[in-house]
């Protein structure tokens, strides 16, 4: 059986394994994660393997989180050459924030909690700096996150190329989320209406409905299907989150509550 795959905290083993990885000769890719791996974070993973890149995972744990078994899942699905979990991301004294502007601050997922969305992507940037890869793995599931990191790394002259994925998804549509494995029955069979509420919206999209007209519908069939609340559901610009307008491409974003979890999805129109 193959060694354990070593687990990394602090700047210095780090530094020398991404060293190590790069006189290889191979590109270097990073996936961020947030909390216990799951198949979303293994298809980044997959996408970077097929560019031939060595890869290194970096796990900011958030509430349940194990990172033997991580680094197990990790390791038997080949897409991990260094898992970095860091102890001193922001240490005593840490002084330093990121300001963004526009929709992408404010609204939907930044909707009273700008400054720790904010944090979320600056989080992303001391891990790029931290461990220079070559590529920036993201997937589309967090579509806003997604837009702030290319925003703030253009303007920040950040030497990385970002590479995207399309959401991954269960049988029924239900987007990949470490939440998933938590739901009960009843609550799972709800769930997987969500993406089928979704693509109901795009399709009115397409149809020729107006784009509030659309979402307000959208609104309304996640209530009946049993969803406990709605963050939001809107159809937005695709490229900035702003209003839709004529001749732009869209995007459809929702947010809804179902027991105890808080589950996210977005389908391009």
């Amino acid at each position: 059986m193959d060694e354990p795959l070593p687990t990394l905290r602090n700047p210095a083993p780090l530094h020398a394994a991404v060293a190590s990885l790069r006189a290889g000769g191979r590109e270097i890719a990073l996936v961020v994660a947030s909390g216990p791996i799951h198949e979303g974070h293994i298809a980044l993973g997959e996408a970077a393997r097929r560019r031939g890149a060595a890869i290194v995972y970096a796990i900011v744990a958030a509430g349940r989180h194990d990172p033997a078994s991580d680094a197990l899942h990790l390791q038997t699905e080949d897409v991990c050459d260094a898992l970095y979990l860091p102890s001193d991301l922001y240490p005593e004294g840490f002084a330093t924030s990121l300001a963004l502007a526009g929709s992408l601050a404010t609204e939907l997922e930044a909707d009273g909690r700008a400054a720790a969305f904010a944090t979320q992507i600056l989080s992303t940037l001391k891990l790029t700096l931290r461990v220079r890869p070559d590529l920036l793995m993201l997937g589309e599931k967090n579509y806003q996150h997604l837009l702030a990191v290319r925003r703030a790394f253009a303007d920040l002259d950040v030497p990385v190329e970002i590479v995207t994925a399309p959401v991954l998804r269960e049988s029924d549509g239900l987007a990949y989320a470490a939440a998933n494995a938590d739901l009960d029955g009843d609550e799972r069979r709800v769930a997987g209406k969500l993406n089928l509420v979704l693509k109901d919206v795009a399709a009115r999209l397409h149809a020729g409905d107006k784009p509030a007209h659309a979402a307000a519908f959208g609104f309304g069939e996640l209530l009946a299907a049993g969803f406990d609340k709605i963050d939001y559901l809107e159809v937005r610009d695709a490229e900035t989150l702003a209003a839709p307008k004529p001749g732009r491409p869209l995007r459809v974003l929702a947010a809804a509550r179902l027991g105890g979890f808080r589950l996210t999805d977005t389908i391009a129109v």
